[in-house]
This record gives C-alpha cells, sequence and structure tokens, in this order.
C-alpha cells in the first residue's frame, strides 16, 4: 500500500504485528512511521526519536523500542519484540536502516516472521531491501508493505496542495508550480518551505511567487529575476556573484535550475501576453517589474534563445540528478556563462563559442533535451 493508505487501513483492519516500511522517500518513510507510532502509542507520539535515543515520556519509556540494523544483532531485536507492553494492549518496536541488518543476523529472525509475537509491532525500515536475501523474501511476505517509492511527477503538484491543506496554506497555480520544480529529490525541502510560507503568510492571504522567494530568505539582489536579468544583459560576471551568493546561502545547484526554468517560462508567458496585443501592464505583474521596464527586458530574450535555454535546462537536470562526474555547481555555472551567449572576439582569444542547435518548440511543462548553444 502506499502511504495515505495506511491510517485507513489501520482504522479498518487494526495495527498489524509486522511492517515493512520501503522505499527512496525518506519524507514519506518518516510519515509511515509516525502514522503506525501514533496508532501503537498513541496521538502526540508521532515524533521520532533521533539516533541518539531520545527519552521518551510516560508509559511510552517503556513500550518503545527504537534501534538500528548496522547496530543490533537478531537476539537483541527478538529480545526486545518479547517483551510484554506496560498498561498497554501493545507495543511498538522500530528497526531502521533494516537493509544494514547483517545477513546471517536477518535469517535468525525467519522463525520470528513466521510467528511475530501478537502484542508488539515490529517496523522494518529500509531505503531499499536486497530481495535476494532470504530474510528480505520472507519479510516481504510476512508483513504488511508501505511502499515509499518517490513520486511520479503527476503526483507531486497534488501532493504540494494537500500538505499545504493540512498547514493552513492556499497556494497560487503558479507558487505550487515553482515549489514543484525546487523540490530537488526529496519532499522534506518542499515541506519545510510549506511551514515557512504558514508562519509567514498573513490569516487568509494566498502564497504567490513572490511569497516563495520571500521565506527561502535569499539575500537581496541574488533573486531568480536577478539571475534572470543578469543573464539577458550578458553580464557574465554579476551571473556567477549571483549563482555563488546563493550557493553559499546553502540553495542546491538542482533547485536554483528549478527557479531559473521557472522565470524562464514567466518571461516566455510575458511574451506572448505583448503579442497577443494584452499590454505590458499584465506582463509587468507576472514579471513582478515596472510597466516601463517590460519590453526592454523582453527584448532580450529571443524566440531563438528561449527554445535554446529550455533544450539546455533538460540537459543539466539530466547532469544534475544522474550523477554526472563533474561537481554540481561546475555543470550549473556552464549552463549560466552558456545562456549567456558566446564571448565577444572568442575566436581571437582562443575561446571556443557554445555550438549553435536546432531550435523546436518550448515545453509546456518540465524541460527538453538539448546541446549546447549561444543563449541569448
Amino acid at each position: 500500500m502506499k502511504p495515505h493508505e495506511l491510517d485507513q487501513a489501520i482504522k479498518q483492519h487494526g495495527v498489524a504485528p509486522l511492517y515493512l516500511i520501503a522505499g527512496e522517500e525518506d519524507y514519506l518513510r518518516d510519515q509511515a512511521v509516525a502514522t503506525i507510532k501514533a496508532a501503537v502509542l498513541g496521538p502526540g507520539t508521532g515524533q521520532e526519536p533521533g539516533r541518539g535515543g531520545e527519552e521518551a515520556g510516560g508509559l511510552e519509556a517503556f513500550n518503545y523500542d527504537f534501534l538500528y540494523g548496522d547496530e543490533s544483532e537478531a537476539a537483541e531485536i527478538l529480545a526486545r519484540a518479547g517483551e510484554v507492553p506496560v498498561f498497554a494492549p501493545r507495543r511498538l518496536m522500530l528497526l531502521k536502516a533494516a537493509d544494514k541488518l547483517p545477513a546471517r543476523e536477518g535469517e535468525a529472525l525467519l522463525p520470528y516472521l513466521k510467528a511475530p509475537c501478537e502484542t508488539t509491532t515490529v517496523v522494518f525500515v529500509a531505503a531499499k531491501l536486497d530481495g535476494r536475501l532470504k530474510f528480505s523474501q520472507a519479510l516481504s511476505k510476512s508483513a504488511v508493505v508501505v511502499d515509499c517509492s518517490p513520486l511520479y511527477e503527476n503526483q507531486v503538484s497534488a501532493w504540494i496542495r494537500a500538505e499545504a491543506g493540512r498547514l493552513g496554506v492556499k497556494l497560487h497555480e503558479d507558487a505550487a508550480l515553482l515549489l514543484k520544480e525546487t523540490a530537488g529529490s526529496s519532499l522534506y525541502l518542499v515541506r519545510r518551505e510549506l511551514e515557512k510560507l504558514a508562519t509567514y503568510l498573513p490569516d487568509g492571504a494566498t502564497a504567490g511567487p513572490a511569497e516563495v522567494a520571500a521565506v527561502r530568505g535569499v539575500e537581496p539582489g541574488a533573486s531568480v529575476f536577478d539571475l534572470a536579468a543578469a543573464i539577458g544583459a550578458r553580464e557574465r560576471g554579476r551571473v556567477l556573484r549571483i549563482t555563488a551568493r546563493n550557493l553559499e546561502a546553502g540553495e542546491a545547484p538542482v533547485r536554483i535550475l528549478g527557479s531559473l526554468v521557472w522565470q524562464y517560462r514567466q518571461i516566455w508567458k510575458a511574451k506572448d501576453l505583448l503579442r497577443q496585443g494584452r499590454g505590458e501592464a499584465e506582463a509587468a505583474r507576472m514579471l513582478r517589474m515596472a510597466p516601463f521596464k517590460v519590453k526592454e527586458f523582453l527584448g532580450r530574450f529571443s524566440d531563438s534563445s528561449l527554445k535554446a535555454a529550455f533544450r539546455m535546462f533538460l540537459e543539466t537536470d539530466s547532469k544534475l540528478k544522474g550523477g554526472s562526474a563533474t561537481a554540481p555547481h561546475l555543470v550549473l555555472e556552464s549552463l549560466l556563462l552558456a545562456l549567456c551567449g558566446p564571448v565577444k572576439d572568442a575566436g581571437a582569444r582562443g575561446v571556443q563559442p557554445p555550438k549553435p542547435v536546432a531550435t523546436g518548440s518550448v515545453p509546456t511543462g518540465g524541460t527538453v533535451r538539448s546541446g549546447r548553444t549561444s543563449g541569448c
């Protein structure tokens, strides 16, 4: 089952004696653990202790054990699982990093998996188990399996809106898109941004792109708009300075890329508005700039450079998420310099300008595959 189905399954069928929470998305794993913990130990106990083993208060201290697979032996796991609950119908034992449990120790647990203690819920947590091991195979058959694999692309938006709703945050469509594109490889990133928005927004207010940017605490002059403006002006030094300031502030290259993709979409939409004769004021609202500056700003981004940019975005995204041998910040900087276009008199200085690519249609979502090209 999926994590969002777990609570309803427990309400309908009760708490099971064995669970396997597996998948690479750490936020979903932690949420599944919190759901089981609250069901076994009661409301208000969903928060997990750290690796050091924080002390729990009340009866939870007697009815909850927290172990790690790379630090535990089968004998200890079996002893904890066999303890009698104190003034409660059930106790909980959590084994994180179950994939780190040595094969010999895992095989020693096989008899327990066939006949688990009915008054103890044992939860095994792992990013990924080795399906070739007897322990993994037996656990997958005996336990209730909660799949915490990363969400598909078309599921992220719905998840963002659901989490925002739980926190009481109203999101504009563009804000949700910006959060989606800056999610990176972990839902925890988006969740933290939503929590900051819940604190930052006045009651009843709706969060737009400006509010999302504000809670990130980006240094003035180092926003994604500033970065796009520097690219449009071909100010290579300023582009690198803005990027460095964001990296030093803790922004991941993949998140900077996502923000830039979003800004380029806004630029493309603004150019379409002008072509449709809808006026500079509407385009200015979209770009959040003074109307008299709109034409000059958009004039720096030709249609061909925008098409080429989207092609390069996908190539860079693939490198950042695909484990390129090049350092992530260098991959990002190479993209930004390519977007600025060839250096003047490059041939005279022995510098080869980027190779042009054939242009195609600009995508409605995500990014598209690219080659190297001049950007502006």
